[in-house]
């Protein structure tokens, strides 16, 4: 259990005293879905942070396997795609260890992730369901605040943007955006010329969940 919960120690003094950098993961995974989409959206997102918040994330965001050791070096990891995900045994049994070790999984709907994604979120907790979380969920007033939730930054099927979470024990373990796309609002301007202000609101509500992981 020591090495599971090394990472925490870790990641999180040095993030919250800025003493050294800490990566943020981009998880990799089978059948089909683009789990590499939106190249340009992590690293964005950690220059605004290190900007913002005087974090020092690093830059590089490394792609790793969901059944690799590697996962427990890395405090807040992040999905994305737009189709098909198939956790192999071994990947629900470490992503399970990862969670109940305090590790933290932002995923964001691409679009056309839903259905595979909860599928695959309920092999990993089968007594969990996503809950819708309330407007003043803390994840939603960090250094910004969004007292409606979720920014609506890409349109989708024309329905309101939500925010829904996994909560272990008491702790929100995972955060799951949907019919928003902050990772698209993430990426660089001429991607899909999105105004300034949708990009800095995805970029402000994926700075609040940083803050949220590393200072909880």
């Amino acid at each position: 259990m020591k090495r599971y919960l090394l990472f925490i120690i870790i990641g999180l003094t040095s993030i919250i005293s800025n003493a050294q950098d800490v990566s943020i993961a981009l998880l990799k995974y089978s059948g089909g879905g683009d789990w590499y989409a939106n190249p340009t959206s992590l690293p964005n997102l950690v220059n605004f942070c290190n900007k913002n918040l005087h974090t020092k994330i690093s830059s590089d965001i490394p792609a790793i396997n969901i059944a690799s050791p590697e996962l427990f070096n890395f405090p807040l990891t992040h999905i994305t795609g737009h189709g098909n995900i198939i956790l192999s045994p071994d990947e629900v049994e470490n992503l399970r260890k990862y969670f109940i070790s305090g590790g933290f999984l932002h995923i964001s709907d691409n679009y056309g992730l839903d259905e595979f994604i909860r599928r695959e979120m309920k092999k990993v907790f089968p007594g969990l369901e996503f809950i819708e979380l309330p407007y003043n969920h803390p994840i939603y007033h960090q250094k910004y605040n969004f007292s409606n939730g979720l920014p609506k930054i890409h349109e989708h099927d024309d329905k309101n943007s939500q925010g829904f979470g996994l909560i272990y024990e008491g702790r929100l373990v995972c955060f799951y955006d949907y019919e928003c796309d902050l990772g698209d609002g993430w990426e660089d301007p001429d991607v899909h010329n999105d105004t300034d202000v949708k990009r800095q609101n995805a970029l402000k509500m994926g700075a609040n969940i940083v803050q949220f992981v590393f200072e909880q």
